[in-house]
């Protein structure tokens, strides 16, 4: 699995001539793909732009009209004609559509009409719903920066962000996204946050310098140290750089190109569908040429052999399925978006709770994004930070201690709530030092800024900006203290250090970096007992104290100060050192109890991250996902048996390439497993599309990895995913309990209307009948119980097998006992009625025992196991309305003169009514006692559905 390297851009530009900067130059081939090899100067000379001038307007019209505006195509939209038809994709549709063309040829006009309105009903809810959330998504399509600072005609001006072109000169700052791929040719202590195209979580230093390669293989992106990059951030430093690429010939555009290509596997939901509508194909076909055949025999005229069978075959299909399958998912949809989550397709929910295993994005997904400093070795001493992300409210403690005080360190922690200024400092070396002393520099020696609205500038210098005001020093001291002068960070030598003027006139000097290289510039170490000389005890006591830092997956920074006579001294020597801090991007506080919650669902959390393995390492054992940790290199040398052997065991994915994502949810289906995938980033684009169901974050995803997902979070917290999972699983719930109550409604009429031909008695319910028993049993009821509330265990069982069938033998033979239970009791009803009664009203009694049946099989169908009545039954108060409302109608179509006409029925007495009931009771007693039955016998109780 070699890593995949990066082929954007390879398009050529027309020939034309360009006056940039009073110069007439050829426009040539755009530098990339190879634009980071090559000297900023000489990119510049091939896009024919002087960087001190820019692009004149003109030259500026004459690319745009030849390369098009700068944004990433839209993925092409199927017409909405051809979108409205999707919704009647389905085997069960299909057969309804055959019953209505059927019922219409031979003039049952009444079934067709109301067969066909139902099936639009369920088409419109389904396409709204699904045009609802692409609505809400469009929203959310704000990751393209909308205005860019460039230079044209020697003047700096804003324009819109899609109007830039290659060639143009872009100036950027701390903060500014990148509006388009460019080559570096001002550099001033930048970093680039580009988490969101390599996954790399810590900002990568950038310089003009071409990187040095050997041969003529591509670099990786995350290496190209001279090149920016779309929708990638500054997060400090000066910049400005020529654009090599716009729109889609970015390296964004190349991986959005990429996933047109890709397939979508079918949902769980879908392929149940599809297999519970041939099922009923097969079961509708039986019945009816189990009809014909008895019929024929008889001698029935055809006329009425076809009446009686469109009347078995509408018997035998739920009109209503689609229709309730449609709104329980749209409800389902609603309540997660008032949860902050959009879902782009109706299956997507139930899909979710089908997954077995979550893949997901580290930084920004688990993580807060948020760098936040854990750990402090201050004077000597340890401390833990408290405290998550860019907020301020926290405490510097010492280490182990739960309150704000030690006992021992009084004048230690009270100095750090004062506010001192640098000359407050212990005159003397063996009076004890502040904490503010200490964290001094990190304060000071520090470009980044926090505001109301967020942080401006690095993300690490955030986090000791952060630290330094938990440990008391002022916001406002670094206006107080003028910096004179610095020396930036540079790669190479590893630290950065400013010059500040104290009140005595003299220079103040603060650096921070790397522990070992401060360590060579260092004499003294600040300790309990003040200023020491740095002898090798002392040494080796420092680089312990970094070393386990290093241990917990922190990123490790060192403090140090001195006091210089030197104005603007180039070399800083004769430091002491301060502090060391430990900084780590933390989880967040919500993915901590969603991956437990998950873990007891039985459903995996795997990570998989561009990070660093033992960072990576570290904040999975604080979030409780356990497993092996594989890096990128390990996986790229795995055969596909490899990978399948040991996929099981693995908890942790480092240093991954966007193929190796990929692979890795392709080889988690192959297990048979429903892989979810979620993440924020370009590089999640691919294995989002891959998934079976994929999530992105709306707030800090990228356009490509939305446009590739299923479900796009409005609140990027990871905790909605296992929400999701718990919605999804009770939607499925409620799917499976509609259908049971609709088949076995389906199963009981079948059987009834199969009973009397085989014994010769006339039909104990008409055709209308037969279709009212439809229209309010497919209808409210069922709706109602695909809105039951979630089961108390729904979260605390294993995810159901993949291959699980909704109608598998132990659902199939339930249906068909409550069926027959009702077929006996309807036939029951009218022969005895017949007996004592006229045969119209032997047929009433029929009819609405026949009714009164669905009433309590509602309330059995409710659950597969454990007793059928109980609180549980209260739990629904919209199915008590509906049954309500069912027996009210009932009652109308029997007493109402008027009614009566229509629905051939005639009144009966209140001890017909109670003859009816008692007898629709029976299909409750008996679940009851079938379960009963079967916990004396011992057998374990099935708990998936169970309330």
């Amino acid at each position: 699995m070699p890593e995949q390297q990066s082929t954007a851009g390879n398009d050529t530009l027309p020939e034309q001539q360009s006056t940039a900067g009073n110069h007439t130059l050829p426009i040539q081939t755009p530098p990339q793909p190879d634009a980071y090899r090559r000297d900023a100067a000489e990119v510049a000379d091939l896009l024919a732009v002087v960087p001190a001038t820019g692009l004149t307007t003109a030259d500026a019209e004459q690319r745009a009209a030849a390369w098009g505006a700068n944004e990433l195509a839209e993925p092409a939209r199927r017409p909405q004609w051809l979108r409205l038809l999707d919704q009647f994709r389905s085997w069960l549709i299909g057969i309804l559509l055959a019953a209505a063309v059927v019922a219409g040829i031979i003039g049952e006009i009444k079934d067709a009409l109301v067969i066909t309105v139902v099936l639009f009903i369920n088409a419109t809810i389904g396409y709204l719903q699904e045009r609802r959330a692409e609505r809400s998504l469009e929203a959310l399509r704000q990751m393209l920066v909308p205005t860019a600072r460039v230079r044209r005609d020697g003047q700096v001006t804003v324009i819109p962000a899609r109007t830039l072109v290659p060639g143009d000169i872009v100036l950027l700052e701390a903060g500014d996204r990148i509006p388009a791929d460019g080559r570096l040719v001002v550099a001033e202590s930048v970093e680039a946050a580009e988490a969101a195209l390599t996954g790399e979580s810590q900002p990568v230093a950038k310089t003009t310098a071409p990187v040095a390669v050997d041969g003529d293989e591509p670099v990786p992106v995350a290496e190209r140290t001279g090149m920016l990059f779309m929708n990638t951030a500054l997060t400090r430093g000066r910049a400005e750089m020529v654009v090599t690429a716009t729109g889609m010939r970015t390296e964004v555009g190349a991986i959005a190109e990429a996933l047109r290509t890709g397939a979508e596997p079918p949902s769980p939901l879908q392929v149940q569908m599809d297999s519970l509508g041939r099922r009923l194909a097969m079961v509708s076909g039986i019945a009816v040429a189990a009809y014909a055949l008895v019929a024929l025999l008889r001698g029935e005229e055809l006329a009425d052999l076809a009446l009686r069978a469109v009347a078995l075959a509408v018997a035998a299909i739920p009109e209503g399925l689609p229709a309730v399958l449609a709104l329980t998912l749209a409800l389902g949809v609603h309540r997660m978006a008032r949860r902050g989550a959009i879902v782009k397709r109706l299956a997507s929910v139930e899909a979710l709770g089908s997954a077995t295993v979550v893949c997901s994005d580290k930084t920004g997904t688990l993580t807060l994004n948020e760098m936040t400093t854990r750990a402090l070795w201050a004077a000597g001493r340890a401390y833990e930070v408290t405290g998550e992300g860019y907020d301020t409210a926290g405490t510097v403690r010492p280490a182990g201690e739960r309150h704000g005080r030690d006992p021992r360190d009084g004048a230690l922690l009270d100095a750090a709530t004062r506010d001192v200024t640098p000359h407050d400092a212990p005159a003397h070396d063996a009076a004890p030092p502040s904490l503010r002393d200490a964290v001094l520099p990190f304060a000071l020696c520090n470009d980044a800024r926090i505001t109301p609205d967020g942080v401006i500038g690095d993300p690490t210098e955030a986090a000791l900006a952060v630290l330094a005001a938990k440990a008391g020093i002022d916001a406002g001291l670094r206006d107080r203290m003028t910096r004179t002068g610095e020396i930036p960070f540079d790669p190479a030598t590893k630290y950065m250090a400013t010059f500040h003027t104290d009140a005595d006139g003299r220079i103040r000097v603060h650096a921070k970096g790397a522990v070992d290289v401060l360590l060579e510039r260092c004499t003294h170490v600040l300790t309990e007992q003040g200023r020491v000389p740095l002898d090798a005890e002392r040494r080796r006591e420092v680089t312990d104290a970094a070393r386990r830092m290093g241990g917990q997956g922190l990123r490790v920074l060192g403090a140090a100060t001195a006091t210089t006579d030197r104005p603007n001294p180039r070399e800083v020597t004769g430091l002491t050192l301060t502090a060391i801090a430990g900084i780590a991007d933390p989880p967040r506080p919500q993915a901590r109890d969603a991956v437990a919650l998950a873990k007891a669902a039985g459903v995996t959390v795997k990570m998989i991250t561009g990070d660093h393995a033992d960072t990576a390492a570290a904040i999975a054992r604080e979030l409780g996902i356990t497993g092996d940790v594989v890096s990128g290199a390990e996986l790229a040398r795995m055969s596909e048996q490899e990978l399948a052997d040991r996929i099981e065991d693995v908890g942790v994915f480092a240093r991954v390439a966007p193929e190796h994502k990929v692979t890795i949810v392709r080889a988690l289906s192959e297990k048979g497993h429903i892989v979810a995938m979620t993440g924020d980033g370009v590089n999640d684009a691919a294995a989002l599309r891959a998934a079976h169901i994929g999530v992105a974050m709306g707030i800090t995803g990228t356009d490509v990895a939305k446009e590739a997902a299923d479900m796009v979070l409005t609140d990027d917290d990871f905790s909605t995913i296992v929400r999701a999972v718990r919605e999804g699983r009770s939607i499925y719930d409620n799917i499976v309990t509609f259908v049971r109550f609709q088949l076995s409604t389906n199963i009981g009429a079948i059987l009834t209307l199969l009973a009397t031909v085989l014994a010769g008695l006339p039909a104990p319910m008409s055709a209308i009948q037969l279709l009212w028993v439809n229209i309010i049993m497919d209808g409210p009821p069922a709706m109602a119980l695909g809105i039951d509330p979630p089961r108390d265990n729904v979260m605390r069982r294993p995810p159901r097998p993949p291959s699980e069938r909704i109608l598998n033998a132990r659902r199939l033979a339930a249906i068909t006992r409550s069926g027959a239970v009702m077929a006996t009791g309807t036939l029951a009803v009218f022969a005895g009625a017949r007996h004592l009664t006229d045969t119209t009203t032997a047929a009433t009694m029929a009819f609405t025992t026949f009714v009164l049946f669905q009433l309590f099989n509602a309330l059995a169908a409710r659950s597969e196991d454990g007793p059928v009545l109980g609180r549980h039954q209260l739990h629904n108060r919209p199915l008590w309305i509906c049954l309500a409302t069912v027996l009210a109608l009932q009652v109308i179509a029997v007493q109402v003169p008027m009614a009566q006409g229509v629905f051939d029925t005639v009144s009966l007495s209140p001890a017909q009514w109670a003859i009816c009931l008692a007898t629709a009771s029976t299909v409750l007693l008996t679940e009851h006692a079938w379960r009963a039955g079967r916990t004396r016998a011992g057998r374990p109780a099935d708990t998936t559905h169970g309330n």
